[in-house]
């Protein structure tokens, strides 16, 4: 029996539905039906000719039995020519079968292929559609573990389950019937291991199956353990607590040990028993056998076929059990992926568009309301008008609502409740794409992907010139720092960016954002990672930037908006001041009372 069948493994997951998510599955494999029924046929005909050549086998076996017998009674010998014939037809037998079965594989590679390329294709271009909101939701890793885990398990199992399957299912019926036709009295014998086998498995996987459970518990334990001493390093150095990181980490990992040796034994334990118990069945068919020889009802090749054939009678069920697993954990995979496909999406695009030239960048908020639960109103009643070209700084405590209103703005999220112009143009007359390209944005978290840092910059203006990118680079201040770099604007970033401080990736995605050359500039604590030095050298260039352009800064260090031409003071949701850095001193209320307490902090 093959051992790799019966090794039983952790825990499969369960779908949710699973009878829905195979009906959606069949129907999204529809395109490709006729093929899958190609490959079905082909896969039906390599195992019944696959079937049949253990019965061939055996007539060549007797007819060898039998001239050995004639030659030892002098009445004639082994007929050469017919045992050559009876083998022509075997090796033509298995040849078929291996080229049919290469065939079928063949095909539902490609059709696998094609299902996953499509499935992924459609992931990514749902990822863009889906509402902000909807991340709010979601982990990372959640979303990371359906694009990438979820359909790679589609990918592995779609064509082992489809084949497979069908030819465990034809395997079975086909060793059945030609046991039966070599004799009942032995086909009995066999059908009699099934449930002594059965019972035996589930009582080992039962208690196998708790084991594997809590392995699985212990090993995301010391995954964590191992996440948080790899992250942490730092920290766990600085103040010399490796050793009850150790000693924390020795006693997960002697769990995991315990667990791991008990569930690989018991699992260990099913091939040898399972052999034992089918060599107990060899040993009756061989022994009924012999005696029908000797009866003369059947020949000797038939004793040999049959034991082949009972082999291949157990084979397939055991095959079928690890499918069941496979398909449960396929059709888990697939249920989660088409979950992600049916999410709610962003209400429909508006298909008229406006000429952007003609954008002066006049914003106004009308008594403005937003909840991220209808229940529970961020904002409550924001109104402010913003001329085009006005440095405006929104300040307030945490959580007053500061990043909230540049999301509406941006249309991330709708509004609640009343509305926001552009140019007395309601931002939900845009279409989203044309309402983005009138902004750019720098945030206090830096995004920079793999790639150079011209690469990274021109992301701001794919069709820039170098030379537009090195100018956007020269009003930063970033471009001497670039200079610098080995192969200046030509060295690669890394994966995290972490080849450059966190200070320069501040300035390279400003100097991103000026390359865009947006009407509307909106700055979220942009200069919270640098230090004091580049912040002045950020500031001079912001200042020359923001001449002429609506400007939008988010700043909690109140130093930094001294000059802004309007700052709107939030809290809980609602603005309680606005005008000028000096007005708003000289009124000693709720922004004179921020401003000053930083310094008092300070000293």
């Amino acid at each position: 029996m093959n051992n790799k069948a019966n090794r039983q493994g952790p825990p499969v997951e369960k779908a949710k539905d699973f009878k829905g998510t195979v009906k959606k599955l069949i129907k999204y494999l529809k395109p490709y039906h006729k093929i899958i029924f190609t490959v079905m046929f082909f896969a039906i005909l390599s195992t019944i000719f696959n079937i049949v050549g253990p019965k061939i086998q055996g007539n060549a076996i007797t007819e060898i039995f039998n001239g050995l017998i004639a030659k030892l009674t002098n009445t004639g010998g082994i007929d050469f020519k017919k045992l050559g014939t009876i083998l022509l037809i075997l090796v033509g037998l298995y040849v078929c079968s291996a080229l049919f079965s290469y065939i079928q594989g063949f095909i539902m590679s490609g059709v696998t292929q094609k299902v996953t390329y499509k499935m992924r294709k459609e992931v990514s271009e749902k990822l863009h559609r889906l509402p902000m909101s909807y991340f709010d939701k979601k982990n990372n890793g959640e979303i990371l573990s359906t694009i990438v885990n979820d359909i790679e398990t589609i990918s592995q199992n779609l064509n082992q389950v489809a084949t497979q399957f069908i030819t465990s299912i034809v395997t079975i019926i086909g060793v059945f019937i030609m046991m039966l036709s070599i004799n009942i009295s032995m086909t009995f014998i066999t059908l009699l291991i099934l449930p002594i086998s059965s019972i035996l498995i589930l009582g080992i996987a039962s208690k196998s199956q708790k084991y594997f459970m809590m392995q699985q518990d212990y090993l995301a334990s010391v995954n964590d353990k191992v996440e948080e001493m790899y992250g942490g390093h730092n920290v766990i150095k600085a103040f010399t607590a490796e050793d009850k990181f150790i000693k924390k980490f020795d006693e997960e990992n002697n769990k995991l040990f315990e667990v791991g040796l008990k569930s690989q034994f018991l699992a260990g334990m099913m091939h040898p028993i399972m052999n034992f118990v089918s060599n107990l069945s060899y040993v009756g068919v061989s022994i009924i056998g012999g005696y029908f020889v000797i009866k003369g009802k059947i020949q000797v090749g038939s004793i040999q076929s049959f034991i082949q054939y009972s082999r291949n009678f157990t084979n397939p069920i055991a095959q079928i059990a690890q499918i069941s697993n496979m398909l449960q954990a396929m059709i888990a995979g697939t249920e989660r992926v088409f979950e992600f496909l049916e999410s709610e999406e962003e209400p429909s695009d508006v298909k008229t568009s406006y000429d952007l030239s003609t954008i002066k960048g006049n914003v106004t908020f009308n008594h403005v309301k937003f909840g991220y639960n209808s229940d529970k109103m961020i904002i409550k009643d924001f109104s402010a008008n913003i001329k085009a070209g006005q440095k405006v700084a929104i300040v307030g405590p945490t959580g007053a609502g500061k990043t909230t209103m540049v999301k509406l703005l941006m249309r991330f999220y709708n509004v609640s409740g009343g509305e926001i112009l552009i140019d007395g143009k309601n931002v939900n007359d845009f279409k989203r794409s044309d309402l983005r390209n009138i902004f750019g944005m720098v945030l206090q978290d830096t995004w920079l992907f793999t790639g150079t840092i011209m690469e990274n910059l021109r992301y701001g203006k794919l069709d820039a010139s170098d030379d537009e990118v090195i100018e956007a680079a020269k009003k930063v201040g970033v471009h001497h720092f670039i200079q610098t770099l080995p192969d200046s604007y030509n060295m690669v970033l890394n994966e995290e960016a972490d080849n450059v401080s966190g200070g320069q990736k501040q300035l390279l995605t400003i100097a991103r954002a000026v390359l865009a050359d947006p009407k509307v500039l909106i700055l979220d604590e942009a200069t919270s990672n640098v230090d004091t030095r580049t912040e002045v050298l950020i500031q001079q260039a912001m200042d020359e930037l923001m001449k002429g352009r609506t400007s939008f800064i988010i700043a909690h260090r109140l130093s930094t908006i001294k000059n802004a031409d309007l700052i709107l003071v939030m809290n809980e949701g609602n603005i309680i001041e606005q005008g000028t850095h000096e007005e708003l001193l000289a009124k000693n209320g709720f922004y004179a009372n921020l401003y000053n307490s930083q310094f008092e902090t300070l000293e």
